[in-house]
């Protein structure tokens, strides 16, 4: 490790001062996380997911600083994508939970949660994540370096150095960025053809596999590798070609709780969103507890060593080492937890604020190195959640505190440390790319809090506008996490909950331990949908093979995979932009208007999709294998 630290050097060398922490950049990121902040609520309610905004950040500060505004300078362009990309987490964090009090209300339950209430939540939670990354910045981004890929923030990275170097890195960047948007619009946006392929295997009730044919996939596994790809996909057969079936075969026409159909009458989809899910998310919570576990001593020793710094000069410390002083975020961490606490837009108690704190530490924990190894596309923030709420709801329900006020208070929490796990994620991936391009961190850090506040402030305006115009829970947004956490809620509270379930999510994840087999991204191929594994394990195929191509050199080996992670770089981006527009599109009512499948019933089906796909994987091999220009 320590080998990697030292013989890296940043793109900007720590004695060199460029434009940073500029007004431009803060203005210019502002906009940009109020953007991705609003787009990602919308999507995320209305699929279940949400886009990492830290690449389509960065392509779009370039474009209007280095273009528009005619400046020059790749560390005002990387703290614009620090304060844009913040927005797409908090909102990731606030749609998982808040609706569900959404729910309630229209029930009749209790009253709608105010703008304060929800702008609170996001702020607190998104200030807490942030405190809670910078301690592990050292043991995760710099000790860390070579072993952790964390593929946004390598990507995004990336970008920022085409941007800034030009010449072919930067054309195999857009060339990918460009084929990636235009693919995406005409899956997404035309409905050409399905982003999403799915085949029920004919005697075998219960099993699918399936693949979503979306480049960002494709890019994330190439830049994952094959290995954390492979262990997804084992995760996501286990989940969809065992567990499943067994469901179905055992269940026969049994109705079992949480399920209100016979076992009989579902489809693969029916069971996987009624009984896996909480397979995998007892699977995930279990996971990200080993985690913890494990890095115990690198995180003491990280703490100790910040704890050292306290009271150090930071004109002592090299400009590429500077992080916020650990007294001012333990001041910080102090007064959210008494606002937690004290303050009555937040109805939670003493014991509510306490849990806050050390599951927000853990989660951010655990966040912060997940995305390390699969990406933030692909962090299960909402599977946190879920063991969350499970553990609060209990607690609370123990000391009394229980029915709305019960139900509110779990939801609460649950929104704090949701967007506490989304935040840190997010940070972290920030921080890696501010590490190999020489940005200081604690202006990253600063600038990562300016976006929180900036998306914090708005947030629950943009959840109050979409519940009004087209009711939560509906199949315009269906908020399929935030349904889920209000029936845990009520389970909970009402003594109805699936614990069979979820403790076998957790011993399924001690056998993959025992058996050395990383747990965090097999729990996560377990939790998500098996398409999503399979599209990603496209690219990890892929890069396997560039890595074993024979009959070249290993410099010319090299260099091709090199150049197929900047033109992946550049399909994550792409998709990543186009997916922003797409959500602009809907909400501005045009959807419809360009959807060709519905309107005029052109569509090339599943069959085209793959051939499609085929073509798009076919760019990617090209792009490795072309010979490299002497």
């Amino acid at each position: 490790m320590s080998s990697n630290k030292e013989s890296f050097k940043p793109y900007i060398p720590a004695d060199r001062v460029v434009p940073e922490f500029t007004v431009t950049s803060i203005i210019l990121g502002i906009l940009l996380a109020i953007v991705f902040g609003a787009a990602n609520a919308y999507l995320g309610l209305r699929v279940g997911m949400t886009i990492s905004a830290s690449i389509p950040a960065a392509v779009l500060s370039m474009g209007i600083i280095r273009i528009i505004l005619r400046r020059d300078s790749i560390l005002e362009n990387n703290l614009v994508q620090t304060i844009g990309s913040a927005g797409e987490s908090v909102a990731a964090g606030a749609i998982f939970t808040l609706p569900a009090l959404f729910l309630w209300a229209e029930e009749g339950t209790m009253e709608f949660p105010s703008m304060i209430t929800i702008g609170l939540v996001a702020l607190v939670g998104g200030v807490l994540g942030v405190v809670f990354m910078v301690p592990l910045r050292q043991a995760l981004i710099v000790e860390e370096h070579g072993t952790l890929p964390f593929p946004e923030g390598t990507a995004c990275a990336e970008v920022l150095l085409a941007g800034e170097e030009g010449g072919s890195k930067a054309g195999t960047v857009f060339a990918g960025l460009g084929l990636s948007a235009l693919y995406k619009f005409v899956a997404d946006g035309l409905f050409v053809f399905p982003n999403e392929i799915g085949y029920d295997i004919p005697g075998y009730k219960g099993s699918s596999v399936g693949i979503q044919v979306l480049p960002a996939l494709a890019g994330v596994g190439y830049i994952c590798g094959p290995q954390i790809s492979s262990y997804m996909l084992a995760g996501g057969a286990l989940s969809w070609l065992v567990i499943m079936p067994m469901i179905a075969l055992f269940g026969a026409d049994a109705v079992v709780f949480p399920g209100t159909d016979p076992i009989s009458a579902m489809a693969p989809s029916d069971l996987w969103g009624t009984y896996v899910k909480y397979i995998g998310a007892g699977a995930v919570a279990t996971g990200g507890i080993i985690s913890l576990i494990k890095n115990l001593p690198l995180i003491s020793r990280t703490f100790m060593q910040a704890m050292k710094g306290v009271n150090a000069k930071s004109s002592s410390s090299l400009r590429t080492e500077q992080d916020i002083p650990m007294i001012s975020l333990i001041i910080v961490m102090v007064v959210c937890a008494l606002a937690i606490w004290l303050l009555p837009a937040f109805p939670v108690n003493l014991i509510g604020a306490i849990i806050v704190v050390i599951f927000g530490f853990f989660f951010a924990t655990v966040s912060s190195r997940m995305v390390g190894l699969i990406g933030s596309s692909n962090n299960p923030v909402s599977g946190m959640a879920i063991a969350t709420i499970i553990i609060t709801t209990l607690i609370l329900k123990a000391t009394g505190t229980v029915g709305t006020a019960g139900m509110m208070g779990a939801i609460t929490i649950g929104g704090i440390i949701c967007v506490i796990a989304a935040i840190a994620g997010d940070c972290s991936q920030d921080l890696k790319t501010g590490f190999i391009v020489g940005a200081t961190p604690k202006k990253q850090q600063i600038g990562e809090i300016i976006g929180v506040v900036a998306s914090a402030a708005v947030i629950g305006f943009v959840l109050n506008l979409l519940n009004n115009a087209w009711g939560y829970g509906t199949d315009a947004i269906p908020a399929p996490q935030a349904t889920m956490m209000k029936m845990l809620v009520e389970g909970i509270m009402n003594a109805q909950l699936p614990w069979a379930l979820i403790l076998t999510g957790v011993f399924v994840a001690i056998v993959v331990e025992i058996l050395r087999i990383p747990v965090m991204p097999f729990a996560v191929g377990m939790y998500l949908p098996f398409s999503l594994s399979a599209g990603i394990m496209t690219g990890g195929v892929i890069r396997w093979f560039m890595e074993r191509r024979k009959g070249v050199s290993e410099e010319e080996k090299r260099a091709g995979v090199d150049r197929g992670i900047l033109y992946t770089s550049g399909l994550i981006a792409g998709e990543g932009l186009m997916g922003v527009i797409l959500a602009i599109l809907t909400v501005a009512g045009v959807a419809d208007a360009i959807n060709l499948k519905e309107r005029f019933g052109i569509s090339i089906g599943q069959i085209g999709s793959l051939v499609v796909f085929a073509l798009l994987l076919a760019t990617l091999v090209r792009v490795c294998t072309k010979p490299s220009k002497k």
